[in-house]
């Protein structure tokens, strides 16, 4: 579970790279490398970016619900 967590990671902050380059520069890295955005490849890339946002819900989720629990103990 931790190494799927460390590529859901890996994946997030690549797809957040990306959209900086593209707020700031209308630069679409990914796009550029794997031949346009609507290359198999950098549509793949995009639905893994989007998976790994998903599956990173469910930790945000859970530490909020585990610091009410410690708040409601003290």
């Amino acid at each position: 579970m931790h190494s799927l967590n460390v590529i859901t990671l890996v994946l997030i902050i690549i797809g957040g790279l990306n959209w900086l380059l593209v707020g700031l520069f209308q630069f679409d890295l990914v796009a550029a490398i794997f031949g346009g955005p609507e290359a198999a490849v950098s549509r793949v890339i995009y639905i893994l970016v989007g998976l790994s946002a998903l599956w990173q819900l469910m930790p945000l989720i859970k530490s909020f619900s585990e610091d009410e629990a410690l708040a409601q103990r003290h």
